[in-house]
């Protein structure tokens, strides 16, 4: 049995949101002496979800990070968030656990939610296990969740424990549990360990064939095991124990147990699942190409009082303050350790094989890089950060202020990013979901106090025209001394859609001297930036043709001037129209929640362009369609509100599109000054 020896063990806490992960982490701490009591996700007493922001949502936004001594062993528990639109700051520490926990909700019509999580870890490779949690409060059957859950599952799922339910004032509760392994029963007590009890009559039978069944799961990967059960041979724990073990940690089985975090029930079967099953954390540094004397920085922190800390996991030897190791950036000098627990730091004298550590002054070390010999990069799934808002700083004085902050957030966060659109002259901060970035915005607010009006992006219109034009553009000026004089006739016509601009001159006779005709394009460039409409001008093309010039009067800003002056009539009288832009949009849902999907890209005047089930998911599909992006708007908030928060999208722009009638003369309305 693994002990302290092996280094710490990273257990990861994945799953949907509401699950009560960070309460399961609070029971660990408890259960096992690490806080005098218990605290509450709800009432704000918790030791994750410390943040400000965790507490107004009444949900986990960043992942926490606390440990624990169990029975000689040592275990660190890296507390994810369960919402799409925070998930990617905990991914890269999933990538570097020894063992995931998923705990799910005892509901099987819920089970579903558990799914991405699921892929996830098989797609990483880390061994898991399921925990159901608030089983106090189910009101299905195991097995129907077990039914539900196993097609998500490539690795059959290998019930642990049956209930024991007894009838109370409001029904049937479950009160304890059978543990197969053991062959043992418990009743729970709430905030204690459970008592031992003889198994219930009723349940002998049905504990007699879910424990032969869980040892029939075992016995496909041990030949001993399987030739016993055919000799009817009874198995002795240890091999039984032995196997379970050895099956989870290769990713043989996925076992499963139940309780209540709440109450404490379950939890310590749950830490001596841990304690038995989790592999080393030698296992976890193959499985990512790890060599000896490296850490893996998983997080990137500006929160803290102090100042920048890169979340690191240390992988083979120990590591100290002042060591010198090799990133991709160069060679850098370990700064001080801390051990974490919420938002509580210690300083460390050293760092062990397996400990989750807070390092300092890690300059250029970003997350999912290696300090020392390194190893692979995790390759991550993430969902797309479609959703953006144009922000502006209330104060302008903040302007440099904001600039500084947005980087350290989106240092933080691997999902969050920021442009600025110089044609639109916009700061765009893109993100995951609108709940992702009110909260982004929020930390924006509190920890650099910048604070920013935000509104949606402005959508790039555009226009174009729909026959061509001949116009002379004439500029004639005196003002005493020289004049300005130029004068030109330029043809305008559509081009395809997609073509953009083309000039050309065909001048004869020196009509137009040759060095002003790059005056002239620019002059032409210039009425393009904003149409009659109200909007830059595409797919035209324009070909000098004629003009005059003054010896003395002209100059390059005269034929410029001309140009512009030709140009902006032309465009009036060439039958302008607007053009919208329309994106190639790619939504990921589960099956159930299609027709809604389809229902609700329809309403907001998009083009199916086909569906077709998502390769390796059961029971999920992907939807593809034409959707204007001025239609994109709220898009992820309604797919979240029709698939159980389970739907997202991707989208690219595609192409132009005529824009008429109502929705043209609104645009342009909108656009007017009031």
């Amino acid at each position: 049995m693994p002990g302290r020896s092996d280094g710490t063990r990273a257990i990861a806490l994945v799953g949907p949101g509401g699950t009560g992960k960070t309460s399961l982490a609070e029971a660990l701490l408890f259960a096992a002496g690490a806080v005098d009591r218990q605290g509450s996700v709800d009432a704000g007493t918790s030791t994750g979800d410390s943040s400000a922001e965790a507490r107004a949502r009444g949900g986990s936004t960043e992942l926490n990070l606390t440990a624990f001594d169990f029975m000689g062993d040592r275990f660190a528990v890296v507390d994810t968030p369960g919402s799409v639109g925070f998930c990617a700051d905990g991914a890269f520490a999933i990538a570097a656990a020894d063992l995931a926990v998923v705990v799910v909700d005892p509901e099987p019509d819920r089970a579903i939610l558990a799914e991405p999580a699921l892929r996830q870890l098989e797609a990483l490779g880390v061994p898991h296990l399921i925990f159901v949690n608030k089983i106090d409060q189910a009101r299905g059957g195991i097995r129907d969740l077990l039914e539900a859950l196993q097609p998500m599952s490539a690795s059959p799922l290998v019930a642990r424990q049956i209930p024991i339910r007894a009838k109370e004032a409001g029904g049937e509760k479950i009160t304890g549990f059978v543990d197969l392994g053991l062959e043992r029963a418990f009743r729970y007590v709430p905030g204690k360990p459970s008592e031992p009890i003889d198994i219930p009559a009723d349940l002998a039978d049905r504990e007699a064939a879910d424990r032969f069944h869980m040892l029939e799961q075992l016995a496909d990967h041990d030949d001993q095991l399987l030739e016993q059960l055919l000799m009817d041979e009874t198995p002795d724990r240890a091999t039984v124990f032995a196997d379970l073990a050895r099956e989870t940690r290769e990713n043989l089985v996925v076992p499963v147990l139940f309780g209540s975090a709440q109450n404490g029930f379950g939890v310590r079967r749950l830490m001596k699942a841990l304690r038995h099953d989790a592999p080393p954390p030698d296992a976890a540094a193959t499985r990512l190409g790890a060599k000896t004397g490296c850490a893996f920085v998983f997080k990137i922190s500006h929160g803290g009082t102090m100042g920048r800390l890169a979340f690191a996991r240390v992988f083979g030897g120990t590591l100290a303050e002042g060591t010198e190791l090799k990133s991709e950036s160069g060679t850098v000098r370990v700064g001080t350790l801390f051990s974490v627990q919420g938002e509580k730091t210690a300083k460390l004298a050293k760092a062990g094989v397996g400990d989750v550590v807070a390092i300092a002054k890690a300059e250029g070390v970003g997350a999912g890089q290696w300090l020392g010999a390194s190893g692979k990069a995790p390759s991550l799934d993430l969902p797309a950060s479609n959703y953006a808002l144009a922000i502006a700083t209330q104060d302008r004085k903040d302007d440099v202020r904001l600039s500084t902050a947005l980087h350290k957030l989106c240092e933080e966060d691997p999902s969050l990013s920021w442009e600025q659109d110089e044609a639109l002259h916009e700061t765009r901060l893109k993100g995951i979901s609108d709940e992702h970035l009110k909260v982004t915005l929020a930390k924006l607010k509190r920890r650099y106090g910048v604070a920013v009006n935000a509104k949606p992006p402005t959508i790039g219109f555009k226009e174009s025209i729909r026959k061509p034009v001949t116009q002379r553009g004439r500029h004639k000026k005196q003002s005493g001394g020289h004049g300005q004089f130029g004068d030109v006739v330029i043809e305008v016509k559509p081009l395809p859609r997609g073509q953009g601009f083309q000039f050309d001159e065909r001048i004869h006779g020196g009509a137009v001297p040759r060095q002003y005709i790059p005056a002239v394009e620019a002059g032409v460039k210039d009425a393009m930036e904003k149409g009659p409409l109200g909007f830059p001008v595409v797919d035209v093309a324009v070909t000098l043709v004629d003009g005059s010039y003054h010896t003395v009067d002209s100059s390059e800003l005269a034929f410029r001037t001309a140009g512009r002056i030709g140009m902006s009539e032309a465009l009036g009288e060439a039958s302008p129209h607007l053009l919208e832009p329309v994106h190639k949009v790619r939504v990921t849902t589960p099956a159930y929640a299609t027709s809604r999907v389809t229902s609700a890209i329809a309403s907001r005047r998009g083009q199916m362009l086909g569906m077709d089930s998502r390769p390796g998911w059961s029971r999920w599909e992907l939807v593809e369609a034409l959707v204007p992006e001025a239609e994109l708007q709220g898009l992820d908030a309604e797919l979240r509100s029709v698939s159980q928060g389970l739907a997202t999208y991707e989208a690219e722009f595609d192409h132009l599109a005529e824009l008429n009638g109502t929705l043209a003369d609104k645009v342009v309305r909108e656009l007017e000054p009031a």
